[in-house]
């Protein structure tokens, strides 16, 4: 007996009505199964920049093996997941795993009987779709980090020597009469507004200039004395997280940097009522990809590792508030991680901050003089 056929977001029925002839069945049955998981998707509220990265990567997929879904089996998956582990540039391990779950959920999707795709294909085709992602052929999440080896905290003698470049950059466009002063200039303040606040790309890129705030325990940083992200990362089909960040006193020469920077630089970009607090030569608003080139091109002037990235800042200010001393869980919620083993993965601290920990308890436990090491 089959399945009733109901009106779920991505039923079979709703996508390809009865009675159209198509020319070319096997490729409007694909092309309809992606439209109503697309559908699918859009109804569990995932958003528009998740569901287009997967829709792309299941016809990568499909043009890699020359099949279509109701004729793939577990070793097309062995055999794109060898390629794109091959080569001179293998996929990241978590990458890999990412491509393999995409896979793994479009297959759930054809496969639930409630959407009527395994049906739809028996009856034209004569074979189901099945689920070709298994855990004996895809790759097992067994550590809490899965990025790159390389990326780390900066030093602070890295940090100054990232600054310095940003700075110098300045300096050199300046002396040499070109234009480009004031873009270098955003670009520092962006990269150290980055650093002091331990912020994420997209949360840099999408800061309005209201998103600063007074925190009346400190006046004297006036309106820089936090900052509300309201872009944060998000969860799974949930909207942005939102938090507050403190200005902390070890930071606080951030606060003469934004102040000069909305005071006097900003306008000179001639804003008008742009809302965000790092604007373009074009009146617009940076994005996410622009950080990371004007962090490579001050980290290269700097002189610092190729695996360093922007993220790696961020990775900076969780370690440095906790070389600083401040409470970890009080560091976890200045980056706005659910949990606490999440940002232990930031953290790298220097043998120095190491060596004074082991010294004072050391100090607290003195051997006595002539004893055995």
């Amino acid at each position: 007996m089959g399945v009733r056929s109901v009106d779920l977001p991505g039923a079979v029925h709703l996508v390809l009505p009865a009675g159209v002839v198509q020319l070319d069945p096997q490729r409007a049955v694909f092309d309809g199964m992606l439209e109503s998981w697309w559908r699918q998707q859009r109804s569990r509220l995932s958003r528009e920049s998740t569901i287009k990265p997967r829709i792309a990567l299941v016809r990568r997929f499909a043009e890699f093996t020359g099949l279509y879904p109701w004729q793939w089996t577990p070793g097309e998956v062995e055999a794109f997941t060898s390629s794109l582990v091959s080569g001179g540039r293998p996929l990241a391990h978590s990458t890999v795993r990412s491509y393999q779950m995409t896979l793994r959920l479009f297959c759930e999707f054809v496969t639930d009987r409630r959407y009527g795709w395994a049906e739809e294909c028996v009856r034209r085709f004569g074979q189901p779709p099945v689920q070709v992602c298994h855990e004996w052929n895809t790759v097992a999440h067994l550590s809490e980090y899965e990025g790159r080896p390389g990326r780390r905290a900066l030093t602070y003698d890295e940090v100054q020597a990232l600054f310095d470049a940003a700075d110098d950059r300045v300096a050199v466009i300046r002396g040499r009469g070109r234009k480009g002063v004031l873009a270098a200039w955003r670009d520092a303040v962006v990269l150290k507004t980055v650093y002091a606040f331990g912020l994420r790309r997209q949360e840099a890129a999408m800061l309005d200039v209201v998103d600063f705030r007074r925190n009346p325990r400190v006046p004297r940083y006036d309106r820089f004395g936090s900052v509300q992200v309201r872009y944060g990362k998000a969860s799974r089909g949930g909207p942005a997280r939102r938090r507050t960040v403190l200005t902390v006193p070890e930071m606080d020469w951030v606060v003469d940097l934004l102040r000069e920077w909305v005071q006097e630089l900003r306008p000179q970009f001639g804003p008008g009522e742009h809302p965000a607090m790092f604007v373009t030569e074009r009146r617009g608003r940076i994005s996410r990809g622009y950080l990371d080139v004007a962090f490579r091109r001050a980290a290269r002037d700097a002189g610092l590792p190729e695996e360093l990235d922007l993220h790696s800042l961020r990775h900076s200010y969780v370690t440095h508030l906790l070389e600083f001393g401040y409470p970890p869980l009080m560091v976890q919620q200045q980056v706005g991680h659910s949990h606490a083993s999440v940002t232990a993965l930031y953290t790298s601290v220097s043998d120095e901050f190491r060596n004074r920990l082991l010294d004072a308890a050391l100090a607290r436990f003195p051997m006595a003089e002539g004893a055995a090491g």
